[in-house]
């Protein structure tokens, strides 16, 4: 017996299920950064309180993903998430500008200079300044991405699209290697592990059916 569901019950459905896995993701990365000094909140510095920005930044880049390939597998209009996606396009460009940010200016008013010189030689363990420059990388990627708004409909667009993905996975790297939270062995590092798989095939269901789609449309143009 098959059974029906109503697409607007989909749709609520996946709303909850966005939010909901927006604040979870959240509340774990905040749980582990302040578990790790612990929850000692009040006397920390800015070179222990920046990395809770790029933990927030990607756990909420994370839940995006995922909420659109479950809304591109279940055929739903995008549309109908869009507060959804706006809001956490403003808290994931405020944390990423936050976390480089906090950094590059307490480096400076420690006396290191500016950036890339303050942190590659005055922050950054000897071997990883390439590391930090996928992260680097990555932000300008990241905030080029916000200009959608203005040239999200040019063609030339997808090329943006496809380095954000790029990015995505060069910031689930850069976590992986240089993360206080992330690097350290137990449970956070593995659910970061968990998030890379499932990053890595939410990335592969988007890029295989744009590969399927496209030869689709190659076959029925040559009919």
């Amino acid at each position: 017996m098959r059974i029906w569901v109503r697409q607007p019950t989909v749709i609520r459905t996946l709303r909850v299920g966005a939010w909901g896995l927006a604040v979870l993701v959240a509340a774990l990365a905040f749980y582990e950064w302040a578990g790790s000094w612990q929850w000692q909140l009040g006397s920390l510095s800015v070179y222990q309180i920046f990395p809770i920005f790029g933990l927030m930044a990607f756990s909420l880049m994370w839940a995006q993903y995922v909420v659109n390939a479950l809304a591109t597998l279940l055929k739903l209009d995008q549309a109908s998430l869009g507060r959804f996606y706006s809001t956490m396009g403003y808290l994931v460009l405020t944390a990423i500008v936050l976390h480089p940010g906090l950094l590059v200016w307490q480096l400076w008013r420690d006396g290191f200079g500016l950036p890339p010189e303050s942190y590659l030689r005055h922050y950054v363990a000897p071997g990883l300044g390439w590391v930090a420059l996928i992260g680097t990388v990555s932000l300008f990627v990241f905030l080029a991405y916000e200009l959608h708004r203005w040239f999200g409909g040019q063609r030339w667009w997808r090329f943006v699209e496809y380095a954000s993905d790029v990015a995505m996975l060069g910031i689930f790297y850069h976590a992986l290697r240089l993360g206080t939270q992330v690097s350290q062995p137990g449970w956070f590092h593995g659910l970061w592990l968990f998030y890379g798989v499932v990053l890595i095939a939410v990335l592969a269901y988007k890029y295989g059916k744009m590969v399927m789609n496209k030869r689709a449309a190659a076959a029925k143009g040559s009919v």
